[in-house]
């Protein structure tokens, strides 16, 4: 299959014989396999960025409280030690929020900040000048209690998180009841154990949610583009089958139907002519195609159309409302190809019929709309066998494939009306009837719209 972008606006067919080009297997594999890891997990990022430099501020906030306690004990405390353990852990601070703006080692940082304090409460009795003598208030280690435990949340797994989030403020309650730690008693000690915990706790619980959170909607996300990439392949596979089937019907049946009737060498040549431009049809499709934005006047449809209808010398052709209106390229070939089989079928299997008509006028949405009518002997759609290309495939759906919609009247010895509007409007029976030259045309109201157009409308022997 060539590579093809799907046309914008255009109509995504739920025709079931197009997925048979993908494999089933696959395609519920697509839909409805595991779920997938997020390829650009962009709201599992934004709330790693927003959670550490949330944790980053408060901890420049607690730090610079904590730094006039950690000055009035450092008269108790040995300089050579106590000194580098606290510009150790401010720098650790310092290095995390910048860390956190830059975007980069943020969960190692924060890790490095988790393991100084760890380290600053175990060695906290060692440090001390002398380790009998009663600490006056609690240890300055105390207010970083909650920054270093949010710190492990953000840096560790679950359970490790979960694990340093218990220890650390156990160490410190064992630190509070020794005399280096203020010799407070054991219900105190354990109050201020608990409450740390409780902190900790509540944190890492918010920081875990909102992560499980953001990664169902990445995960989410992931699985609707990957269906609805599977979507856009099936789409592409039956804008395929749409065209090659239209080129089979327009162009490869017609010229072995031609050759198959050919009486002289005149008929030969006309043959072969017909063959070479099916082949060059057949090779276009199967080539690679660009859309792009380029537009053509409808006034150039107009006029295209008006000479396929004067070379089968039985339309009467009506022009309103066009002038100033585009539609794109690819659009306006679908509408004339479309038009052109409607009268080609016309022609060919309603008989004799006192009138032939081709209306062209805008839709009042920028678009156009066609008419193709005649008073011939018309056709019954239920009695129309499925394998018939001409209404189905060759009009209604090469004309859906570009967003558009092809509505086809008809009955027996009342004549036949086909009704193509781009873009897709509701159709009615009001609003089609226009009065003036267009009185008598007869069109399918919005009800029966879909009824018909879902029918194999081809008229016996190849409509």
């Amino acid at each position: 299959m060539s590579k093809r972008a799907a046309r914008p606006g255009a109509l995504v067919s739920t025709d079931t014989a197009a997925f048979g080009a993908v494999n089933p297997a696959d395609f519920q594999d697509d839909l409805f396999g595991r779920p997938r890891h997020p390829r650009n997990p962009i709201s599992h990022a934004q709330i790693e960025i927003v959670l550490s430099r949330s944790v980053a501020g408060v901890a420049v906030v607690f730090a610079l409280q904590t730094l006039p306690f950690m000055l009035g004990q450092l008269e108790s405390r040995k300089p050579g030690s106590a000194v580098p353990i606290g510009i150790a852990l401010g720098l650790s601070i310092l290095v995390f929020v910048v860390a956190t703006l830059v975007r980069r080692g943020i969960r190692t940082t924060a890790g490095i900040i988790a393991a100084v304090y760890l380290i600053a409460l175990i060695v906290w009795p060692l440090v001390m000048r002398d380790p009998t003598v009663v600490l006056d208030s609690k240890p300055w280690l105390w207010y970083l209690c909650t920054v270093a435990t949010s710190c492990a949340a953000i840096a560790f797994p679950l359970l490790w998180a979960i694990i340093y989030t218990v220890v650390t403020p156990v160490v410190f309650g064992l630190v509070r009841v020794l005399p280096s730690g203020g010799e407070a008693e054991n219900l105190l000690a354990a109050l201020d154990t608990c409450y740390a915990m409780l902190l900790g706790g509540v944190v890492l619980i918010i920081i875990y949610v909102l992560r499980d959170a953001t990664d169902k909607v990445d995960t989410a996300q992931s699985n609707a583009l990957a269906k609805y990439a599977v979507a856009v392949r099936h789409h592409a596979t039956e804008m395929e089958r749409v065209e090659v089937d239209s080129i089979v019907h327009d162009s490869v049946l017609a010229t072995l139907l031609s050759a198959a009737g050919v009486r002289n060498s005149k008929g030969a040549v006309l043959a072969a002519a017909m063959a070479r431009s099916a082949i060059i049809r057949l090779q276009e499709a199967n080539g690679e195609r660009t859309l792009d934005d380029a537009t053509t006047d409808v006034s150039r449809l107009v006029d295209r159309l008006r000479g396929a209808a004067l070379n089968t010398g039985a339309f009467t052709i009506t022009e309103r409302g066009v002038d100033g209106l585009s539609i794109p390229e690819f659009v306006a070939e679908a509408l004339y190809a479309a038009s052109v089989q409607a009268m080609v079928n016309s022609v060919q299997h309603a008989g004799p019929a006192q009138m032939r008509s081709l209306t062209i006028c805008g839709n009042g949405q920028s678009g156009c709309r066609i008419e193709i009518s005649d008073t011939g002997c018309g056709f019954d759609p239920t009695s129309v066998a499925s394998a018939r290309l001409g209404v189905r495939v060759s009009i209604r759906d090469r004309i859906a494939s570009v967003g558009g919609v092809a509505v086809v009247n008809s009955s027996p010895g009342r004549g036949t009306t086909v009704v193509i509007s781009w873009p897709r409007v509701e159709v009615s029976a009001d609003s089609e009837t226009d009065g003036g030259s267009d009185a008598g045309l007869r069109v399918a109201p919005a009800s029966v719209e879909y009824a018909v157009t879902s029918l194999d409308t081809d008229r016996a022997g190849d409509r």
